[in-house]
């Protein structure tokens, strides 16, 4: 079932979120529901306040398309840095240029309460970055001097320029 995508302005997207301590059918049921929004939106991330739940819960889409549902994550390990561009599902139309780590290793439960560790790098890393930041109360644009619509970007491409930092 797909669920309504909270934008910036409520007040659930500024919250600190709660652990997940039973793994049963409701946690399953908002997995999958979180996928199948998160897959709609074309989008390569979601975190449970997005969709107006305040549980520690975060979906990432790997670079081989495949769906990581992280429960109660934590970064446990970084290394390196990338500087480029963010969106975010909850702020549409806006984008601005974050640094984050190149490498990010995470502990995490599964559906069913196993812990695993999941790394990547890249985009994979970005995005695990920024849905955790979710699970705080943290936007994307907080971490920006500036926000940019999609003709902005478009234009700096044209134009070949660089953005500052």
């Amino acid at each position: 079932m797909l669920r309504e995508i909270v934008k910036k302005g409520d007040e659930v997207l500024n919250k600190k979120c709660h652990a997940v301590t039973k793994f049963d059918d409701k946690l399953h049921t908002l997995l999958d529901d979180m996928a199948d929004t998160l897959r709609d939106a074309d989008g390569v991330g979601l975190a449970a306040p997005q969709v107006g739940i305040l549980r520690q819960v975060v979906l990432v889409i790997n670079e081989n398309d495949e769906i990581i549902e992280l429960i109660n994550p934590e970064i446990i390990k970084t290394s390196g840095e990338q500087f480029g561009l963010e969106g975010c599902l909850s702020v549409p139309g806006r984008y601005g240029f974050v640094k984050r780590p190149m490498v990010v290793r995470v502990r995490a439960q599964d559906r069913y309460g196993n812990t695993f560790e999941v790394e990547d790098e890249g985009l994979t890393a970005r995005c695990f970055c920024h849905e955790i930041d979710h699970l705080s109360g943290h936007l994307f644009d907080e971490l920006v001097d500036r926000t940019y619509t999609v003709e902005e970007i478009e234009q700096m491409e044209e134009e070949g320029r660089e953005v500052e930092e």
